[in-house]
């Protein structure tokens, strides 16, 4: 059985003391726990050391467990806290009461008609509280108390080695531990030294270390699986700048020129202008009178360059309207998932970026029911 540099050492360090665990072998040996552990692992796989695994739970009061090691559980306090019964009303003014009357109840500690509380005797302290007194060993009611995060658990794995049979006669063989080489230089091929060297064996059925690839943002993948579905749905993907003029971004979807959204503080401006597109002068005219629709429209003068000016995309709907532009003949259906841009104050939950998803449906005979199965 030929054997590694690092097999033989570990095997005559372990010869020396016949049962130990890895922080002592990684003391005699110069290395690492790590290191020891896998060399180890591999002895232990060809049958020439015993591995153990000994795991060792140990168990402290969470911050909210140390308040009521001193104080009590809360429903413990509370069922202190009055005689034999109390309005429903009057307890509840109690501090504990929030969290203390629920348990009093699943306990069966109190029982609660016709507006009040009635103890159901004086129970004495149950597995959690047992254990909320003396944590560090757990116990019958360790779970409960983790479950309410009182309790944190700890577990510490500590590994034992100890030669077999098949060790000792190998180590009794005996064992030259000198250097072996792994990886060889450009200078030791070039030069011819790797003839003389000592090249460290592998096995090509040693697995290699688990190598854990890139993934996806989750985001990302939500984003992916609801394009997925609705390409499968027959809807057509929409796509288009980040910079569009206000006229798609606010006029073509009769947003009134003086609305408030339209502002400096809601949307971001840009320098730049854009021509309107051809026959504007309908939406022009929808604005300032109805343009024949039965709507007298906002009123007021609708101005071109306010409707040429640049911005930031505030939504994704424009993409559907300049769709339906193009696209005037029914059936259409066509989504998009883009990312939009609107001033906010920045906190844990918004930024002034974020994507948006977008759809339509334009067909003969679409009613509500049509919608709720898309």
């Amino acid at each position: 059985m030929e054997l590694t540099a690092n097999e033989k050492r570990l095997l005559v360090a372990l010869g020396k003391r016949r049962r130990a665990g890895v922080p002592d072998l990684a003391r005699d040996l110069g290395a690492s726990e790590e290191a020891v552990l896998q060399h180890a692992r591999i002895c232990s796989e060809r049958g020439l050391v015993e591995l153990r695994k000994d795991a060792t739970k140990s168990y402290t009061l969470t911050d909210e467990g140390r308040e009521y090691q001193a104080k009590g559980l809360p429903e413990r306090q509370l069922l202190e806290s009055f005689g034999e019964s109390i309005p429903m009303k009057e307890l509840q003014r109690n501090p504990s009461a929030k969290l203390g009357i629920g348990w009093m109840r699943k306990k069966g500690w109190a029982t609660i008609r016709d507006g009040m509380v009635t103890k159901a005797g004086t129970p004495p302290p149950g597995p959690d509280e047992l254990v909320l007194r003396s944590p560090e060993g757990g116990g019958e009611g360790a779970k409960a108390l983790m479950d309410r995060g009182l309790l944190a658990e700890h577990e510490e794995v500590a590994y034992g080695l100890s030669l077999t049979k098949a060790g000792q006669e190998a180590l009794s063989a005996g064992l030259e531990t000198g250097e072996e080489t792994g990886t060889l230089t450009k200078d030791q091929i070039t030069s011819g030294s790797w003839k003389t060297l000592r090249l460290r064996r592998y096995s090509l059925e040693t697995l290699p270390k688990k190598v854990i690839p890139g993934k996806l943002h989750p985001y990302q993948r939500l984003m992916d699986e609801m394009r997925d579905i609705l390409l499968d749905m027959g809807f057509t993907e929409l796509s288009g700048g980040l910079v569009q003029s206000a006229f798609w971004n606010f006029d073509a979807l009769f947003q009134p020129q003086d609305h408030p959204a339209r502002e400096m503080q809601d949307t971001f401006y840009l320098d730049e202008c854009d021509p309107l597109p051809a026959r504007y002068e309908r939406v022009k005219a929808a604005h300032e009178n109805g343009a024949g629709t039965g709507s007298t429209g906002w009123g007021g003068t609708w101005s071109e360059a306010k409707a040429g000016q640049c911005v930031l995309r505030t939504h994704t709907t424009l993409l559907s309207i300049q769709h339906l532009a193009a696209n005037p003949k029914p059936p259409v259906k066509a989504f998009c998932i883009g990312r939009v841009y609107r001033r906010e104050a920045i906190d844990p939950t918004h930024l002034p970026e974020f994507e948006q998803l977008e759809g339509i449906v334009m067909d003969e005979g679409v009613n509500f029911t049509t919608f709720s199965g898309t």
